[in-house]
């Protein structure tokens, strides 16, 4: 299980968010093998957290991982369970003296924005195989956010890019990044 999910998430790096620009500094990680992807079977809030705690110490400790993906396989399939998560895993960050280190993104399969329909296509900016936490050095993406003109207008052009696109070539490549075989 590990295996597929970790290759159904690395599908979706390329296939998604780096063919399709929605993170335009994800490219150089895949090209540099920076990004570091760990299954966590937890299925607790509790243990989720403990995992990101130790995935932000395992970062600390090895400068050559750019950044991680904890990848849930068990837990946290429905969304508002994973914004409780999210909620927690941020508040845990801060407690344990991580702000201004790390950063979190977060990734659903049912990602949808606050003030948006479920069918939205813009949702798919945040869509993956899994449930997931992206634990991102801060540091790193001030020094990319300072070399990208007009960064503020990321997520606009990506929602305009998945909405021309439609929910339908969306969900479709979803389900190819999770053929693994």
């Amino acid at each position: 299980m590990h295996h597929i999910a970790v290759k159904a998430m690395q599908n979706w790096v390329s296939s998604v968010i780096v063919k399709y620009n929605f993170c335009p500094f994800a490219r150089k990680e895949v090209e540099q093998n920076a990004i570091h992807y760990r299954v966590c079977a937890s299925q607790k809030p509790e243990d989720a957290v403990m995992d990101m705690l130790d995935e932000c110490q395992a970062l600390t400790e090895n400068p050559a991982r750019e950044t991680s993906l904890l990848i849930f396989t068990e837990g946290f399939t429905d969304f508002d369970a994973f914004l409780d998560l999210v909620d927690l895993a941020n508040a845990l960050l801060v407690a344990q003296g991580y702000e201004g280190t790390f950063q979190l993104a977060n990734f659903h399969p049912d990602y949808v924005f606050a003030e948006s329909e479920q069918d939205d296509p813009a949702n798919y900016t945040n869509r993956a195989p899994y449930p997931a936490l992206h634990v991102i050095r801060e540091a790193s993406m001030a020094e990319a956010l300072e070399s990208y003109d007009d960064p503020e207008s990321i997520p606009d052009n990506n929602i305009r890019l998945a909405r021309r696109k439609g929910a339908a070539f969306w969900q479709q490549l979803l389900r190819q990044c999770q053929q693994t075989d």
